[in-house]
């Protein structure tokens, strides 16, 4: 089982990391291998920072013998993964949207198709956008075809959506307890749904 967490953060060791790295380690706690996706690292060699629909369907052009087609190598053996971004006008960031967009070669190979996701989001204040930021992260892999989990319940209460954090977050004690239960919750959820992903050989 193996859960990868993506920080969309342009910050290696920002808000966003630290929370994403916390599910993280909670999935690791369950047994689970991770992984983290640096977003900024993984776009680092691209020449055209962003998806121009070069070909349609596409044929993956940007992600040829990269540090891109790593990450998406990455994802390809995915089970579960936590998407996290900082709220950028109440959204997600630039960085972590280009590197979506660029991954429609994964979408045309199926291969999230049933791949359990989570978000978790940080703002500047304690509403400072984190649910229209974490929705976005949904519509994103949703049109992937991804599982999506949130709220556990009263015993495991991520959060109605998933972690949404206030900076700093390293002090934010509520939403570090929320984004740990839903890294255990992603990787009991990919661990029960193993079957079907089975299509990526």
């Amino acid at each position: 089982m193996l859960i990868v967490g993506i920080n969309g953060s342009p910050k290696k060791e920002g808000n966003t990391a630290f929370l994403v790295r916390e599910g993280l380690a909670a999935a690791a706690a369950t047994g689970a291998e991770t992984a983290l996706i640096q977003v900024t690292e993984a776009m680092a060699d691209q020449k055209i920072p962003y998806c121009t629909q070069c070909s349609n369907p596409c044929q993956g052009a940007c992600s040829r013998h990269n540090r891109l087609g790593e990450a998406y190598d990455l994802l390809r053996r995915a089970d579960g993964v936590l998407l996290g971004s900082p709220v950028y006008f109440g959204s997600v960031s630039a960085q972590l949207k280009a590197f979506w967009d660029k991954s429609r070669i994964l979408r045309k190979e199926k291969a999230l198709l049933n791949v359990v996701g989570a978000g978790v989001t940080v703002g500047g204040a304690r509403f400072g956008g984190q649910e229209t930021t974490i929705k976005a992260l949904f519509d994103m892999m949703l049109i992937q075809g991804m599982m999506i989990v949130g709220d556990g319940f009263i015993e495991a209460d991520c959060g109605h959506q998933g972690g949404c954090g206030q900076a700093p977050a390293s002090g934010d004690e509520f939403a570090i307890q929320r984004v740990r239960l839903t890294g255990r919750r992603l990787a009991e959820v990919a661990a029960a749904t193993a079957s079907l992903r089975q299509h990526r050989g």
